[in-house]
């Protein structure tokens, strides 16, 4: 039997770590470009974020703003514990973040690249660079003929579809051809650009928990929250932008968010608090006087735009300016226009529709010996390990399913 694996990224070299070595079986992994596993190379900046340690399955879908149907079956079978102890057996031991995150205890991207490898290899899987896929066309039987640019032809068996993100729907003509109708690709994790915003002088300078709402929707965010020098990134602008994904494209990228500095403090209760102070800290300076914790160059940047000059103490606060200040620290509004993708971070929402899939075997409804895995599938989760761990999820059952019983 002769497996063609089509993508040499996180999914489809994990499959191929996953299908030994059998008399009878070859596997032959396919890769467009030169390399493989890039983006397992570049993740978590060059340290790669592997997993996260959350072990409560209906949690952990929730990290899932699509998908969660497939996610539901694939995860119970192999979830961030299984990937953990997939590792370990091979001598690669996990460490935990504060946030959750889960990363090789060497901080380095390439121990588990070099660990999928080597389970490849022992496997005796086949690696072909610079193979661009064309068609996939029947063979007599119950086969597929591998097309490729370069006009080279590979028979097989069974086929595995497991490349990465395609950010343009023309690009998966070919997978259409088989008979799949394609959800059409978006980007899903990006941060947000708010273009000559006097905010963004401030690069740089993060707050450890903020809100973020996109106006006009009921979309709502908390997290930390960055600011930099095209606009606002943070794993908080992360979540928002993966769970709005479609919502955001639809509107060009050219929306209004709402920042509250102070993550859930309601303005009734900030009133309460500016009554408080103007008792306790009437004779203290406002512009030295910062009750919320907030970084001094933020502090000073809202004092700026609320007209309050250094000379101004609690006690003699106007209304006015206390009100804008209010405003400004729970309802701070920016017009986002465009997006930045983070890092290489690339990640896209939509491709192959998941009523067409077997959730328990990944296999196509519509072709037999057919399979996907990764974000191929249409389910994409946010940052924070999510994604890695749909791919081996995935990946790990096309494995177990593709081989002969």
């Amino acid at each position: 039997m002769k497996i063609a694996i089509i993508g040499a990224g996180a999914a489809g070299c994990f499959a191929a770590a996953n299908i030994p070595a059998s008399p009878g079986i070859e596997v032959a992994v396919f890769e467009k470009v030169g390399k493989a596993m890039q983006k397992v190379k570049a993740s978590g900046g060059g340290r790669c974020n592997v997993t996260h340690e959350c072990f409560d399955i209906p949690e952990l879908l929730n990290c899932y703003p699509r998908g969660k149907q497939l996610l539901r079956k694939s995860l119970y079978q192999f979830g961030p514990e299984q990937t953990i102890e997939w590792f370990k057996k091979r001598g690669v031991k996990l460490k935990t973040e504060p946030d959750g995150r889960m990363f090789p205890i060497t901080d380095d991207s390439q121990t588990i690249i070099d660990c999928i490898w080597q389970e490849m290899m022992r496997n005796k899987v086949g690696v072909y660079y610079n193979k661009s896929i064309k068609s996939i066309t029947k063979s007599e039987g119950n086969g597929f003929i591998l097309h490729f640019q370069d006009g080279h032809e590979y028979t097989a068996d069974k086929v595995l579809i497991a490349i990465g993100g395609l950010p343009k729907k023309e690009q998966y003509q070919w997978i259409e051809a088989l008979g799949h109708t394609i959800k059409p690709p978006v980007p899903s994790l990006f941060t947000f650009n708010i273009p000559k915003h006097p905010i963004t002088e401030l690069m740089g300078i993060s707050v450890p928990l903020a809100t973020i709402k996109i106006s006009g929707t009921k979309i709502a965010q908390s997290g930390p929250l960055l600011i930099t020098h095209w606009g606002l990134s943070g794993p908080v602008v992360l979540k928002t932008s993966a769970i709005a994904a479609r919502e955001l494209a639809d509107k060009n990228y050219d929306f209004t968010i709402m920042v509250n500095w102070l993550n859930d403090v309601k303005e009734d209760d900030l009133r309460e608090e500016f009554i408080q102070l103007r008792k306790e800290a009437g004779k203290q300076f406002v512009a030295n006087k910062n009750p919320f914790e907030l970084p001094k160059r933020l502090w000073d940047y809202f004092m700026e735009q609320c007209g309050i000059g250094t000379d101004i103490r609690w006690g003699d606060l106007s209304a006015g300016s206390q009100n804008k200040l209010i405003e400004m620290l729970v309802r701070n509004q920016f017009h986002v226009k465009g997006k930045t993708t983070f890092k290489e971070e690339f990640v896209t929402c939509g491709g192959v529709n998941l009523a067409e899939i077997d959730p328990q075997t990944l296999q196509s409804r519509l072709v037999p010996g057919l399979y996907f895995a990764g974000e191929r599938l249409d389910a994409d989760g946010i940052t924070g390990g999510y994604n890695f761990q749909h791919a081996w999820s995935s990946s790990w059952i096309s494995a177990h399913n593709i081989i002969p019983a």
